[in-house]
């Protein structure tokens, strides 16, 4: 089994577009304003977005991207304006994390791991 598709909520997805190209996202699919459809610029995964009246209640959905150069990456995307709830810093679990919300409020999380992301010291 592969993972190979994320599909988030948003209220608008044309401004939602606009956000996630500037992020670095290659629009694919493009349905606005009722959906879009990403690919990222390494893998093969693909990321969506669809319209809905209402966003979830809560904690809301977290994304990981993974950037293994990510201070040079947060640094390019404070450039274009993006505004961080963390910059990069060093977590106990052994991961480099950035923080950050996209407009209708969806965690994003862009990090770095290198082999603890699958294989920290703990790994049963």
């Amino acid at each position: 089994m592969i993972l190979n598709q994320i599909t988030i909520p948003s209220l608008d997805v044309n401004k939602a577009t606009e956000f996630y190209q500037k992020l670095g996202l290659h629009l694919i699919v493009d349905a606005k304003p009722r959906y879009v459809r990403f690919e990222l610029p390494d893998g093969d995964a693909t990321f969506s977005i669809h319209v809905v009246d209402e966003l979830p209640k809560g904690d809301g959905i977290s994304v990981y991207f993974q950037e293994e150069n990510l201070d040079n990456y947060v640094e390019q995307l404070l450039k274009k304006g993006f505004q961080f709830d963390l910059l990069p810093t060093d977590q106990p679990w052994l991961w480099r994390e950035a923080r950050l919300k996209d407009l209708d409020g969806n965690q994003l999380i862009l990090y770095s791991a290198g082999k603890n992301r699958k294989n920290p010291p703990w790994r049963i």
